[in-house]
């Protein structure tokens, strides 16, 4: 499903299929006061995290499934690497932000010849040859604000091109165009979709980011491709989505947040490596504790209820949104099932009573064929779920931590999936 509020929802892919659990995006005005917390949880797996959040800057092709699972995979080493064959010697990884986004700059360039996002400039009639003058064939995503192609640059690069409608071309568009480009201007990270540049000429108003090859992820929920989402491919997709929140949150120059985590936001590489997408909703967050003026957007199902209570945005926010995501991925399910029983209709409440009861892998994929290592998994990725769900803010985890604990629920399930393999 497309957004009816600024852009593809399915970020530069293609549209969600339909079906009975569509989710609609919602935007209400209105004014609040707003007392942001920033949360960075430590925990007792500092040096854990430090290697998982640097295996974030290793580039995708040294990551794939395959390598991820294997007993000598050291994210540390692979980092060291990286930053070697970049002329880097920027040291720790926490110790400068502007370090974090050099070591996302592709290998094959010296520090010298990095581009900052969004930097390449283009011509409308380069967009136009790219597109095919905006051909109908290559249309990948609608929204009620505007309609997503694929095009190709004379070099071959492949990109996902956001076109306006012109319709819908008023003040109001104007701000949510400028708001995206100051947003993606900002970000550069590994599991965040790449922004290479923007238009405004001629009535055209143009976003142009990479083109992510292998849909979304509620595609792949789905089964749209005839292909199951293996349980692995599953954890893998939640720590890189939680390394790429962590990284607005805490790393970016300035705190961004999303406000639109959803599956159908989350691109997949060919080799099943996450990236956030759809950044029309992002605001950057306050700087001090001041009376803000701000708008309840998001999609139901995903929607913090504190949120849309207090209307007091705040990075827990986008927590909440990643717990109904875990339990998507654990279920397969969307998170708002309407032609289900009445106590199976909104999946993470149904999936966490499960849990509570102790019958948690009874909400399993029914795609799923549970073994030892995935029940274990499951069960420590709802009681993270729960805490990301907690009614009020501060009894969420950060991000930060979400991730420190799916890379532990990653450790513990490799201990028990490897040695099952081996035997078989």
């Amino acid at each position: 499903m497309m957004r009816s509020a600024s852009g593809g929802a399915s970020a530069w892919r293609r549209s969600d299929p339909g079906g009975s659990g569509e989710l609609s995006r919602v935007s209400v005005a209105t004014t609040a006061s707003s007392a942001p917390e920033r949360s960075v949880s430590g925990g007792g797996r500092g040096v854990s995290f430090l290697d998982a959040f640097r295996s974030c800057f290793v580039p995708p092709e040294a990551r794939s499934p395959e390598t991820s699972m294997s007993d000598d995979f050291h994210p540390s080493q692979q980092l060291s690497q990286s930053v070697s064959s970049q002329g880097s010697n920027s040291g720790s990884t926490f110790g400068s932000k502007r370090s974090i986004k050099g070591m996302y700059s592709p290998m094959h360039r010296n520090s010298l010849e990095r581009e900052m996002p969004g930097s390449t400039k283009f011509s409308l009639p380069q967009i136009q040859k790219a597109t095919k003058n905006f051909s109908p064939n290559l249309k990948i995503g609608q929204g009620g604000s505007g309609t997503v192609y694929k095009g190709q640059l004379a070099d071959g690069t492949l990109v996902a091109v956001k076109r306006a409608k012109k319709n819908v071309y008023d003040k109001h568009m104007g701000r949510e165009f400028w708001n995206e480009i100051e947003t993606l201007q900002r970000i550069e990270h590994l599991n965040l979709v790449r922004f290479h540049g923007y238009l405004e000429f001629g009535g055209e108003q143009l976003i142009i980011v990479e083109y992510v090859p292998n849909g979304n992820l509620r595609e792949h929920l789905d089964c749209v491709n005839g292909k199951v989402l293996e349980f692995s491919l599953r954890l893998e997709i939640a720590i890189d989505v939680a390394h790429a929140i962590t990284y607005l949150h805490t790393y970016s120059d300035q705190p961004v947040i999303h406000r639109d985590i959803k599956s159908s936001n989350i691109l997949l590489m060919n080799n099943c490596r996450a990236k956030v997408a759809d950044f029309g909703f992002a605001k950057l967050a306050p700087t001090d504790c001041s009376h803000v003026s701000t708008q309840v957007k998001g999609t139901a199902g995903y929607l913090d209820p504190e949120y849309l209570r207090t209307y007091q945005l705040n990075e827990k926010s986008d927590v909440y949104s990643f717990g109904v995501l875990l339990v998507e991925l654990v279920t397969g399910r969307r998170p708002i099932e309407p032609k289900r029983s009445i106590i199976e209709r909104v999946t993470a409440k149904w999936a966490m009573e499960k849990f509570v009861e102790g019958n948690a892998i009874q909400t399993l994929d029914s795609n799923l064929e549970a073994n030892d290592a995935i029940n274990l998994a499951v069960e420590k990725m709802y009681e993270l779920a729960l805490q990301c769900l907690a009614p009020t803010k501060r009894n969420r985890p950060s991000m930060r931590r979400c991730a420190e604990i799916l890379w532990s629920i990653r450790k513990d399930y490799r201990e028990l999936v490897v040695p099952t393999s081996a035997m078989n």
